[in-house]
C-alpha cells in the first residue's frame, strides 16, 4: 500500500472528506497527522492532532515538520449568497491558507502534496473537462471562491514545474456525507435539505426551481478519489461520480425514506448557482475509480448520522461564526 508507513498530514482531517480519507490512510498503515480548528473529538483517536490555525505561516511549518506527504483539504465554503455576503472572508482566508502551507510543505522537504481545489474554479458548461479551466474566468457564482482555488492550483503547478515537487490537484464535485456543515444558514444544499427534513420542518424553502444539475459524490468515495489521486500523481483531475442529478430528485428520494412530508417552497428569487454542474470523467475513470455508495444509499446514510449525531456539528469550526477578523 502506498502510504504504509508513512508521515502523512491531512490539513482538514476532521472535516467532511478528512475524517473518511484520514480512516483510510490509517488502515494502509500510515502515520497520520491532522491539523485543524474543529474540536479534538472529531479527529480519529489513532492520529496525531493539532488543533491550530493554519492561516500562520508559523503553525504551517510546524505541523509539516517530519512529514512525508501533505493533504490539503481546507476549504472555506458555503451556498451562493454566503461569498456574496462574504467574499473578503473567503478570498483572503483561502489564499494565506493555500500559500502558507504549500510553502512550509516545500521547505520542510515533504515529498508529495495533494492540492484539493474546487469545481467553483469552472465556467459555466454542459461539461466541464480538467483542460477547459485556463481558457475561461470562473463562474461569476463563484467569483472570489474560483479565483482563490485558481490561484492555489498556479502555485502546486509553479512548484512542479520549478522544482519537480510530486503534485496532484483535484477538483471535487458536490461532496456530501456524514459530518458536514449543517448550519442552515450557510449550508450547501445537499446537507441543508436532509437537515430540514431530519428536523421536520415545514415548509421548506429551498433556492432555485429545483431543475439545477449537479454530480453528488459521497464523502467516503470522495476520499477514496483523493488517495489514488496522490498514489498516480494525477496532475489535475475531476473527482465525480458522473451520475447527473437534479435538487428536485434529491428531495425526491427524502421523500421516499421518510414519513415526514413537508411542504416544498422553490424560491427563485433566491441565488441558486449556475444551472448545471456535470464533470467529465473520463481521466477518473482511466485510474480504475468507481462510486461504490449510490446517492439513494448515501442520502439515507447521512440523514441517519445527522439525527444521531446532531451535537457533533456543534463541534465542527464555523469561519462564518467566528469574531475574529
Amino acid at each position: 500500500m502506498y502510504f504504509k508507513n508513512k508521515q502523512v498530514l491531512v490539513a482538514g482531517g476532521t472535516g467532511l472528506v478528512g475524517i473518511p480519507l484520514v480512516q483510510l490512510l490509517i488502515e494502509q498503515g500510515a502515520k497520520v497527522r491532522i491539523a485543524s480548528r474543529d474540536d479534538k473529538s472529531r479527529a480519529h483517536p489513532d492520529a496525531e492532532f493539532f488543533q491550530i490555525d493554519l492561516t500562520e505561516d508559523q503553525n504551517c511549518r510546524l505541523v509539516c515538520k517530519g512529514m512525508e506527504y501533505v493533504f490539503n483539504l481546507l476549504c472555506v465554503k458555503g451556498p451562493p449568497g454566503t461569498e456574496k455576503k462574504y467574499p473578503l472572508k473567503i478570498f483572503e482566508t483561502m489564499m494565506k491558507l493555500n500559500i502558507n502551507l504549500a510553502s512550509a510543505a516545500f521547505r520542510a522537504g515533504v515529498g508529495g502534496y495533494l492540492y484539493t481545489s474546487s469545481v467553483g474554479v469552472y465556467h459555466p458548461a454542459e461539461i466541464l473537462r480538467e483542460d477547459d479551466v485556463w481558457q475561461t474566468q470562473p463562474s461569476k457564482n463563484d467569483w472570489f471562491g474560483g479565483h482563490v482555488k485558481r490561484a492555489g492550483e498556479l502555485q502546486i503547478e509553479a512548484y512542479r514545474i520549478e522544482h519537480g515537487w510530486n503534485t496532484a490537484i483535484v477538483r471535487p464535485s458536490n461532496i456530501y456525507g456524514p459530518y458536514d456543515n449543517f448550519d442552515p444558514d450557510n449550508a450547501m444544499f445537499m446537507p441543508y435539505i436532509i437537515g430540514q427534513f431530519s428536523e421536520g420542518i415545514s415548509p421548506i424553502i429551498t433556492s432555485g426551481d429545483g431543475s439545477q444539475v449537479r454530480d453528488y459524490i459521497h464523502s467516503y468515495d470522495a476520499a477514496r478519489g483523493l488517495i489514488l489521486a496522490a498514489e498516480n500523481s494525477a496532475g489535475s483531475l475531476n473527482l465525480c461520480s458522473g451520475r447527473e442529478t437534479t435538487n428536485r430528485e434529491v428531495i425526491e428520494i427524502l421523500q421516499r425514506n421518510t414519513d415526514f412530508k413537508p411542504v416544498i417552497i422553490y424560491d427563485t428569487s433566491r441565488p441558486s448557482g449556475d444551472r448545471r454542474r456535470v464533470l467529465d470523467v473520463s481521466r477518473l475513470k482511466a485510474l480504475g475509480f468507481e462510486p461504490k455508495i449510490s446517492l439513494e444509499e448515501g442520502i439515507i446514510q447521512t440523514m441517519r448520522w445527522y439525527k444521531e449525531n446532531k451535537s457533533k456539528d456543534e463541534l465542527r469550526y464555523n469561519i462564518f461564526q467566528s469574531k475574529t477578523r
